[in-house]
């Protein structure tokens, strides 16, 4: 590595800054992994992001790779040369994928996820896998088996679930961009308790094969990064039809990346209240505030049936998964993770009358939450009720009671989610930058990512949404 560019100042760089430098030759692909690598060396024991790594060998050859690539002048993807790393749940040829669980400790993919390989086709070079809570089912990577990730703002803190180690790489520097999967609010509360923007895009928007599925009837698929630009630069290179996995509604691409810095002129832009402010504690309200003012959103907008859908998407999320682990259930209960083997087997032991009520629900809540865009461009919405809670802590309190604090991580994640609109959770500090960062969801109708991206683009440039990183 060149002198003039010390380690810990490399990784603080955006994704796209990185990218031009390698282009111009003024960085090399091998130096960029080299410094990143470093990172996660030094880092990784003291946050548990990475659970399982690519060999060193592999990353460099790669990142030579890709070096060639930029001398004979070759058509390069959005993340060439960049290191990458990808949510336990996809698999990677050749490198452990467990999907959280020891059933699967020895699992060695012969073939990458689809996602894996779009990142491969846009330039990245994947480094690991993130630690995750077993099989996607909760919402703080307290992960029984393999540890618990650590939030990078506070140590004594969780980073949030089911993609906690998504989050915590991005805040960490461990690497510029992660890819991570959201069914009630994956990626939405990492984002929000470990202050890194995320992406959730449309129910159906980005191919979901290969990846192991929690609910097939509600998984998504979306990044994370510290900066908008390489949110929606990431979100560009992941998307694309793909005919094999019939999850996958996407005709065509729409690119978002080339419109996030357009005016929002003419946007109409809420804020949501009654239920989303009724479940949310002080910090998560402040935080709403605060973009609201800088957006100029109209302030309690109600959301249909909010309460309604939240105990669908439990009812549907129970049913799914309970479901497909109820063959290896019967054999091996006592191998999965004590914190959720009840809930698997509770859910697949509800009636059958309760998931098909729940899809009859959802075909309504889905109407009525869409005829609200028919009024609003974006509405915003606290991503998480209160900040990162104490690793280990069962409650935590909010407006007076003791919510149970692994199912109610989601609280305002689930209905949203249970919609499908696109969200963009953005990184807001109501305490000040030293204090702990907790999110602000931004959603926008279905399909319309790219609203969703522009309005968090705008909220970035007015330096209320920021993602410095963390711990170096």
């Amino acid at each position: 590595m060149t002198d003039a560019v010390l380690v810990p100042e490399l990784c603080r760089l955006p994704a796209r800054e990185l990218a031009a430098l390698i282009r111009r030759r003024a960085l090399s692909s091998r130096e960029v992994l080299s410094a990143f690598l470093q990172q996660v060396d030094a880092l990784n024991p003291r946050f548990n992001a990475i659970v399982s790594r690519v060999e060193r060998e592999q990353v460099l050859a790669e990142a030579d790779a890709a070096d060639a690539a930029v001398a004979r002048g070759d058509a390069l993807g959005a993340l060439h040369g960049l290191p990458q790393a990808i949510k336990d749940t996809a698999p990677v040829r050749g490198m452990r994928s467990t999907f959280g669980s020891p059933l699967f400790a020895d699992h060695l993919p012969a073939a990458d996820a689809i996602m894996v390989e779009r990142m491969r086709a846009a330039g990245a070079v994947l480094v690991g896998a993130l630690n995750m809570d077993e099989f996607a089912y909760g919402f703080t990577t307290e992960n029984s088996h393999y540890g618990p990730s650590r939030n990078p703002r506070d140590l004594s803190r969780t980073a949030g679930g089911s993609s906690g180690g998504c989050g915590a790489a991005v805040a960490a520097g461990q690497v510029p961009v992660t890819l991570g999967s959201d069914t009630n609010g994956s990626i939405r509360v990492p984002s929000s308790l470990c202050g890194v923007w995320g992406l959730k895009p449309t129910f159906g928007r980005l191919s979901r094969r290969g990846s192991f599925p929690f609910v097939a009837s509600l998984d998504h698929l979306g990044p994370f990064a510290r900066s908008v630009e390489d949110l929606a630069a990431t979100y560009d290179a992941l998307q694309g039809p793909d005919p094999a996995d019939p999850g996958c509604h996407a005709a065509r691409v729409q690119p978002a990346l080339e419109q996030i810095g357009h005016s929002l002129s003419g946007l109409r832009i809420g804020a949501l209240g009654g239920y989303f402010e009724d479940h949310a504690g002080p910090a998560a309200r402040r935080a709403l505030a605060c973009a609201a003012e800088v957006l100029h959103a109209t302030p309690g907008v109600a959301w249909p049936d909010a309460a309604l859908a939240r105990a669908a998407a439990f009812v549907t999320s129970a049913a799914e998964g309970g479901a497909l682990h109820l063959p290896t259930l019967r054999e091996r209960a006592a191998e999965y993770e004590p914190l959720s083997v009840d809930r698997f087997i509770a859910g697949a032991l509800q009636p059958a009358e309760w998931y098909v009520r729940a899809q009859r629900f959802r075909r309504l809540y889905r109407e009525r939450v869409n005829a609200l865009f028919a009024d609003w461009d974006v509405l915003l919405a606290p991503a998480t009720p209160v900040q990162a809670t104490v690793i280990g802590a069962e409650t935590f309190a909010l407006n007076g009671a003791d919510m149970p604090t692994r199912p109610s991580m989601g609280l305002l994640t689930q209905p949203v989610s249970y919609a499908g609109c696109p969200v963009v959770a953005a990184p807001l500090w109501p305490d000040g930058l030293q204090k702990l960062p907790i999110g602000v969801q931004v959603i926008a109708a279905p399909w319309r990512e790219d609203l969703a991206l522009r309005v968090a683009r705008a909220l970035e440039a007015s330096g209320v949404a920021v993602s410095p990183v963390a711990g170096i």
